[in-house]
């Protein structure tokens, strides 16, 4: 999953005030660095609303452009009509290479098919209330929740008395974590197949890369687990083999159904 991420790709990060907190946008910038540069940033709203209030107070601290849309009629999201009329200009300006949406809104899911026709990377995020049109319509979709949640590689609910990785319902202090249920686990499985050598070994970023392809909002910290490797080593599904490179400190994972 890792060859997802390049760090040189010019993005524009455009973001829905109306459809996701501001608490955590320190967070989102973080997450959204690991993938490119923002090129733009830029939030949409109705600035005269109470309920964006809060944005106001973090958009200089992080150097996002606000605009403003004013709804002109109730029921009707004028806002959303403005960043999609911005996505499409700043598309043909050919000065970016991907785009992040930051949005729970499925009324975009139309706009991240037609970016990646264009053949734009496109990052979603949004919080789990998201519609799956709108996450299976992105390369990559994260979920905000997991961003505040502390990074560890040891399954979060070390109580459970099902297999590692397998609980029902996993808690953590500041949200609630999926459970890994059979049809993870078989695309994970399938996964492997695909790529497999001949004796059914794969390497875990191809995997991963893979899994993502599949399922947009694949992540291993939905489940409690900083990094992909740490994720299927619970699951006790899998053979792992870390094979050393000659290189310092530097292994490939590969993996193979048991």
């Amino acid at each position: 999953m890792e060859d997802f991420v390049r760090h040189d790709l010019r993005l524009a990060v455009l973001i829905d005030a109306d459809n996701v907190p501001y608490a955590h946008i320190k967070e989102m910038l973080e997450e959204i660095a690991k993938y490119g540069t923002p090129t733009f940033k830029r939030i949409y709203a109705d600035w005269t609303k109470p309920t964006v209030s809060g944005w106001k107070k973090v958009l200089l601290e992080h150097s996002i452009t606000p605009i403003h849309q004013y709804s002109y009629t109730t029921g009707k999201n004028a806002t959303d009509s403005s960043m999609i009329i911005d996505a499409m200009d700043i598309l043909y300006t050919g000065r970016v290479d991907g785009f992040c949406i930051v949005s729970s809104d499925s009324d975009f899911t139309r706009l991240a098919a037609r970016l990646r026709e264009a053949g734009m990377k496109v990052i979603g995020m949004g919080e789990k209330k998201t519609p799956n049109a709108f996450i299976s319509a992105c390369d990559k979709f994260i979920y905000i929740e997991i961003l505040s949640q502390a990074d560890d590689d040891e399954p979060v609910n070390k109580t459970s008395k099902n297999k590692p990785g397998l609980s029902d319902k996993t808690n953590s202090k500041k949200g609630t974590l999926r459970s890994v249920n059979n049809s993870l686990i078989k695309l994970i499985a399938d996964s492997i197949n695909d790529i497999a050598d001949e004796d059914g070994w794969a390497f875990l970023g191809e995997v991963g890369n893979l899994v993502l392809k599949k399922q947009p909002d694949f992540d291993p910290r939905n489940y409690g687990f900083k990094k992909l490797a740490p994720f299927i080593k619970s699951l006790n599904r899998f053979e792992i083999d870390e094979r050393n490179t000659g290189k310092k400190n530097v292994t490939h994972v590969y993996v193979r159904n048991k």
